[in-house]
């Protein structure tokens, strides 16, 4: 059987294949929130490519969940929740700027036992490892998965990944701890940014910014170097 995909056919079945679960009202925000009747359109295209074998899907969840042909998740895994709240970080970030250079479940070290990001981006022009908590676990726990990152960081193996810009230093870049749990870790070496949200983290930084354009220094600062961190 014959059969034409347009470009945004292409484009979903990607973006699944992607993100590896993506529910129904993620696909309507994301590519057809310009047509009147959005929702329609949706169902419309996911049951047609639904019934072409190019995506499966799930309904243990209304909306249903779309997942790649090859999905190695069972449909009712708790594992499609897991890739849900990665797919809700990418959309908070996306209500700002589009993140560039997005990596679902990263591996940067690419051996196991390595740092294993859920999602790494660049966004707003900095550098991201995101690191997503469900639950909540032992500062102990969470102070060793920082340790990993201080080790790969004194790795240097960092400076040679393929998103490196060309044309100045190597970035390490920040990561970003999402839970509604602060941890008392701590990194001589890497930035760490514990927020609730990507909501609360640009609003962080907003404040921040205002408060930096309203004061009036008396003299130049001079930088020192460091991690830049560019949310405006």
């Amino acid at each position: 059987m014959s059969f034409r995909l347009s470009q945004r056919d292409k484009d979903i079945i990607a973006f699944i294949n992607q993100f590896r679960a993506v529910d129904r009202d993620s696909l309507v925000d994301l590519f057809f929130k310009q047509l009147k009747s959005s929702v329609n359109a949706c169902n419309s295209v996911m049951v047609r490519l639904y019934r072409l074998g190019l995506i499966e899907r799930t309904q243990q969840y209304s909306p249903a969940v779309y997942l790649p042909v090859d999905a190695k998740i069972k449909k009712n895994s708790q594992k499609i929740l897991h890739f849900l709240s990665i797919l809700d970080v990418y959309k908070q970030m996306c209500s700002y700027s589009i993140p560039k250079q997005v990596i679902v479940e990263d591996k940067p070290t690419g051996r196991k036992g390595g740092i294993e990001p859920d999602l790494f981006c660049i966004f707003r022009g900095s550098p991201f490892w995101v690191e997503i908590q469900r639950n909540q676990y032992s500062e102990q726990k969470m102070q060793a998965k920082i340790n990993l990152y201080e080790e790969f960081f004194f790795s240097d193996e960092w400076k040679a990944l393929h998103w490196q810009p060309e044309d100045r230093s190597a970035i390490f870049p920040s990561v970003i701890l999402i839970t509604p749990v602060r941890y008392a870790v701590n990194s001589d070496h890497i930035r760490i940014l514990q927020v609730a949200s990507i909501h609360e983290l640009t609003e962080r930084y907003k404040s921040s910014s205002e408060q930096q354009r309203d004061a009036k220094p008396i003299k130049p600062v001079v930088s020192s170097g460091g991690i830049k961190i560019n949310l405006t």
